[in-house]
C-alpha cells in the first residue's frame, strides 16, 4: 500500500514537472498550435497580448501569412479568412480559416500555392519555403 502511494506521488510529480516546462516553453498569450497530418500551424492575433505573442514566435515557422483590409483610413486586420494551401503537385494540404488576422505554419520545403479569399475575391500567391529562411506573404484587400 505505501509503494503504491509512493508511486503515485511519483507519477503526479513527473506529470507536473512535464506540465510546467511545457508551459515555460509556450508564451503567454500564444493561441494553441493545431495540427493537419504534418503541418502544424497557429492563427490568431486578435488583441494586443495574443498579436504580440504571435510576432514572436514568427521566426520559428517558415510561413507567415499576414491578412488586411485596405481602407481611407490605412488597414483594418482580418479574421475568418479561408486559407487554402496546396503543394507543387496541386494535393491541398491545409484547408482553414483564420482564427485572427496572423497565421504562422510550419511546411516542408517546397513550392506552395496560397489561396485566401475574403468577401468572395480569391488572390493566389506562391510561395517557396525552404530551410532557413521565412516567407511572409501580406494579403490586401480592398473594403
Amino acid at each position: 500500500m505505501k509503494q503504491r502511494s509512493i508511486l503515485r506521488l511519483s507519477a503526479a510529480a513527473l506529470m507536473l514537472a512535464g506540465s510546467a516546462q511545457l508551459a515555460l516553453a509556450m508564451p503567454e498569450g500564444l493561441p494553441p498550435v493545431q495540427h493537419t497530418g504534418g503541418i502544424s500551424y497557429l492563427s490568431g492575433g486578435v488583441g494586443s497580448d495574443e498579436s504580440t505573442a504571435i510576432k514572436s514566435e514568427m521566426g520559428n515557422y517558415p510561413l507567415v501569412l499576414e491578412f488586411a483590409g485596405k481602407t481611407n483610413a490605412g488597414n483594418d486586420y482580418l479574421a475568418d479568412i479561408p486559407v487554402q494551401i496546396s503543394d507543387a503537385h496541386g494535393t491541398v494540404v491545409l484547408d482553414t480559416s483564420t482564427r485572427g488576422p496572423l497565421m504562422l505554419i510550419s511546411l516542408p520545403n517546397g513550392r506552395y500555392t496560397v489561396t485566401a479569399t475574403y468577401n468572395g475575391n480569391k488572390v493566389r500567391r506562391v510561395v517557396s519555403v525552404t530551410t532557413g529562411a521565412h516567407a511572409h506573404e501580406l494579403f490586401i484587400w480592398p473594403m
